[in-house]
């Protein structure tokens, strides 16, 4: 996919929204075994690359750092009408960096008050002196809005009379 096609995707009004307001992504990798893990965690859009972080010692930090491709998905709704969803793939860079990243208090904030967020940051600026900083940069992306009528190619030709 070329980067025009990415940035068109992650253009979208509701891709845009789901970047800036989703609490949670679904995380996807190989793990060290080399089966695939999928896993939930929050996040952060820099504009340019997901960030998730985590414990120095989780296990995705290993995997991703032994092989770097990843997948992540951030949807939300309940029902087919408000169905919406923003699927990504890219590579992933770890950085081990000390104390707790700016991106992952922004994450946390996501669902947060002010007051919750700043005892949070205070709790968690005890619990890590380092974390890992997972920054995946898209190589592809997709934006479904299925009440919209913006989902895959493949259901839209069945819904058109094509073969399933």
């Amino acid at each position: 996919m070329h980067q025009n096609e990415i940035d068109t995707e992650l253009g979208q009004v509701g891709a845009r929204e789901l970047l800036a307001t989703a609490p949670m992504s679904r995380l996807a990798y190989n793990g060290s075994d080399g089966f695939p893990r999928v896993i939930p965690i929050g996040f952060h859009w820099s504009g340019h690359a997901l960030v998730v972080c985590t414990a120095v010692t989780a296990p995705k930090v290993r995997a991703l750092t032994e092989r770097p491709q990843a997948a992540v998905t951030i949807d939300v709704g309940n029902t087919p009408a408000d169905a919406r969803s923003l699927l990504i793939r890219g590579v992933a860079s770890v950085e081990i960096v000390d104390g707790v990243p700016d991106e992952y208090l922004a994450a946390s904030s996501k669902v947060l008050s002010a007051d919750e967020a700043a005892e949070f940051a205070v709790q968690v600026r005890q619990m890590y002196d380092r974390m890992a900083r997972i920054s995946i940069v898209p190589t592809w992306a997709r934006y479904f809005d299925f009440g919209a009528g913006r989902f895959p190619r493949f259901l839209r030709e069945l819904a058109e009379g094509g073969q399933g």
